[in-house]
């Protein structure tokens, strides 16, 4: 059994994010378009499913004509502790480049180290790590 995995709806451009998360996070990225899946609510060339499979987990489509692209408000995809500090920091960079960087990523009063930004694609992500001694 995995863990939960967000599934985000893209405004037309799931192909393209996807691929930016499978350069950010590495991984092995599978994208099946309306075509493949016998839809016919959209181009045959938007992605119906796509699945990034790696460190960090994340899968999504191109939003049909009845659905409403991602929109966040009130919530961040979390990776506190789940690599290394160097790995979650590189993962920071990337992520924040092309987009907006909320609060930086810095040592807290209370001795971890977080901080939050929005991508290119406007999904919110909260990262961040315990000192490693």
């Amino acid at each position: 059994m995995s863990g939960l995995i967000p599934y985000l709806m893209f405004p037309g451009n799931a192909a393209e994010a996807l691929e930016h998360y499978r350069a950010v996070f590495g991984g092995e990225l599978q994208l099946v378009d309306y075509a493949q899946a016998g839809r016919h609510d959209g181009p045959g060339d938007a992605v119906a499913h796509g699945q990034l499979s790696g460190p960090v987990e994340v899968a999504g489509a191109d939003a049909g004509a009845d659905d409403d692209a991602v929109q966040m408000s009130g919530m961040f995809l979390s990776l506190l502790g789940t690599a290394d500090a160097s790995t979650l920091t590189g993962w920071f960079d990337r992520l924040s480049n092309g987009g907006r960087v909320i609060d930086p990523l810095q040592k807290r009063h209370w001795g971890d180290y977080d901080g939050t930004l929005v991508d290119r694609y406007g999904i919110r992500w909260l990262i961040g790590f315990r000192d490693e001694d």
